[in-house]
C-alpha cells in the first residue's frame, strides 16, 4: 500500500511540473519529461521599458574666427590705392582752418597739434574740432600734441583746459619722486584722451646733466640709470592709459645745440651712445610690448656714425634703432621744418630722403607740396613699393595697438 501511494504522488508532482504552456525540448527523448521554467508574467503587469536619451541640443554654427592683427593690417593694405598709402605716412602739422576737408583730401595719417590748436578754446571747441577732422576721413587719424610739462605744454597753456600747468619731469620728481611723475603722467593722459589726443610726444628720453644744455630744462636730468627707470615708468603708465607715446630724441640729444634755428654736429664717439643714450630709448621700447610707443629721430649730425647727413635723413643711423635696439614700431622724424634739415635738402625733398632712409612717418608742415614729391618718388621707383608698403603697415600697426582701427 506505501509503495502504490509513493507511485502516485511522484506522478502527480511530474504533472504539475508540466503543467500548460510548458513546451518539450526538441531534444528530449521520447521517453522523457519535459520541464519548463518560464514564469507568466503577473496580470496587469508589462516589462519595464529602457530609459530613452535626451537628444542633443543641435550645435550652432560657428561664426568666422575674428581676425588677427597681420590679417586686419593685410586686409587694409590690400584695398589702400598709392595716395592713400602715401598720405598715411604723413603727421601733419594741423592747419588753421579746413582740416577736416584736408585730412580727407590727402588721406593724412595724422594732425599734430599746436599751441595754436588749442588757445582760447573751451574743451567741447576742442574736442568738436578734432571729431570732425575723424568723421571725414576712412582712416582715422593719430593726433598728437607735445605735453611734456614745464617749458612744452601745448594743452595745458590754455587755463580753460586745465587751470595750472603741467610741471617738468624733473619738477615732479623733486616734489614727490616717481609716484608723482605717474600720478602726472595719468592725469595727462585722460585729459589728453578726453578732448581726442591720442598720441603725446613724450616723454624725453635724452641724457642731460648739465643745467646749461639746451635740453636740460625738457630732460630728466639724471644719469642713464635714473633715465632709463624714468623712461620705462612713464611708457608703462601711457600704455595703460591706451595712450600712444614718442620716445625723443633718437640717438640722444646730448649737449647739442637747437636745431630749430640751425644745424648741429655731434662729435660724441659711438661708443658714448651705445653705452649710455641709447639706454633710455631701449628701456622705453621695452616698457611698451603691446606697441604703442613710436621713436622720434633728431636732426643732429652724428659724425661717427653718418658725418654727412642728419640723422633724420640717415640710413646708418636709423639701422642702429633698427638693429641694435631691435624697435620695429613706427620712427617718425624731427619736424622737418626745422632749419637743421634745409642745408641737405634745399629742394623741398626731405620727406623722400627720410623715407628712403628708413623713416616710416614725417612730421612736417608743408605736406601739399610735399606729398606730390613723394608720389612722384614711388612713380620713379626712387621709393620702392616694398619699402611704402612697410611704412604703411608700421603706420597701420601703431594705430591698431592704439584701438583706433576697430570696426574697419
Amino acid at each position: 500500500m506505501k509503495k502504490i501511494t509513493s507511485l502516485l504522488l511522484l506522478t502527480l508532482l511530474l504533472a504539475g511540473c508540466g503543467g500548460p504552456g510548458s513546451v518539450p525540448s526538441p531534444n528530449a527523448s521520447a521517453g522523457s519529461a519535459a520541464v519548463s521554467l518560464e514564469i507568466p508574467a503577473p496580470s496587469g503587469s508589462s516589462a519595464p521599458e529602457e530609459p530613452q536619451e535626451e537628444p542633443l541640443p543641435p550645435t550652432p554654427p560657428e561664426g568666422p574666427a575674428p581676425e588677427t592683427r597681420e590679417e586686419t593690417l593685410s586686409r587694409l593694405l590690400s584695398a589702400m590705392t598709392v595716395e592713400e598709402k602715401v598720405g598715411q605716412l604723413f603727421f601733419a602739422r594741423c592747419p588753421e582752418t579746413d582740416g577736416a576737408a584736408l585730412a580727407q583730401q590727402y588721406h593724412l595719417g595724422g594732425y599734430l597739434l599746436f599751441g595754436r590748436d588749442f588757445k582760447n578754446k573751451s574743451a567741447d571747441e576742442v574736442r568738436d574740432a578734432i571729431d570732425g577732422c575723424q568723421n571725414a576721413v576712412q582712416i582715422p587719424l593719430l593726433i598728437g600734441a607735445d605735453e611734456e610739462g614745464g617749458t612744452v605744454v601745448r594743452i595745458s597753456s590754455n587755463p580753460q583746459l586745465r587751470e595750472t600747468l603741467f610741471l617738468s619731469p624733473q619738477q615732479l620728481y623733486a616734489q614727490g619722486g616717481m609716484e608723482a611723475i605717474l600720478a602726472d603722467t595719468a592725469e595727462k593722459d585722460a585729459l589728453l584722451r578726453s578732448l581726442g589726443v591720442n598720441v603725446n610726444f613724450a616723454p624725453v628720453a635724452d641724457l642731460s646733466e648739465n643745467p646749461e644744455d639746451f635740453i636740460y630744462p625738457r630732460a630728466f636730468g639724471q644719469g642713464p640709470e635714473e633715465t632709463s627707470q624714468f623712461t620705462a615708468a612713464v611708457v608703462t603708465q601711457m600704455e595703460e592709459d591706451g595712450m600712444g607715446s614718442v620716445l625723443k630724441h633718437f640717438p640722444g640729444y646730448g649737449s647739442n645745440p637747437d636745431t630749430h634755428t640751425g644745424s648741429a654736429l655731434d662729435s660724441r664717439p659711438l661708443d658714448q651712445f651705445l653705452t649710455r643714450d641709447f639706454l633710455p630709448f631701449r628701456a622705453g621700447i621695452e616698457a611698451a610690448p603691446g606697441g604703442t610707443a613710436a621713436v622720434l629721430v633728431s636732426h643732429n649730425v652724428i659724425q661717427a656714425v653718418d658725418p654727412s647727413l642728419p640723422a633724420s635723413l640717415s640710413p646708418a643711423v636709423l639701422d642702429l634703432l633698427r638693429e641694435e635696439l631691435n624697435f620695429d614700431g613706427v620712427v617718425l622724424t624731427d619736424d622737418l621744418a626745422m632749419e637743421a634739415v634745409a642745408a641737405y635738402a634745399s629742394d623741398g625733398t626731405a620727406p623722400v630722403l627720410a623715407l628712403t632712409a628708413g623713416v616710416d612717418m614725417v612730421v612736417t608742415s608743408d605736406y601739399q607740396t610735399q606729398i606730390p614729391q613723394v608720389l612722384e618718388a614711388v612713380e620713379k621707383g626712387q621709393i620702392t613699393p616694398k619699402r611704402l608698403d612697410q611704412a604703411v603697415t608700421r603706420v597701420l600697426g601703431w594705430k591698431y595697438d592704439l584701438g583706433l582701427l576697430e570696426g574697419l
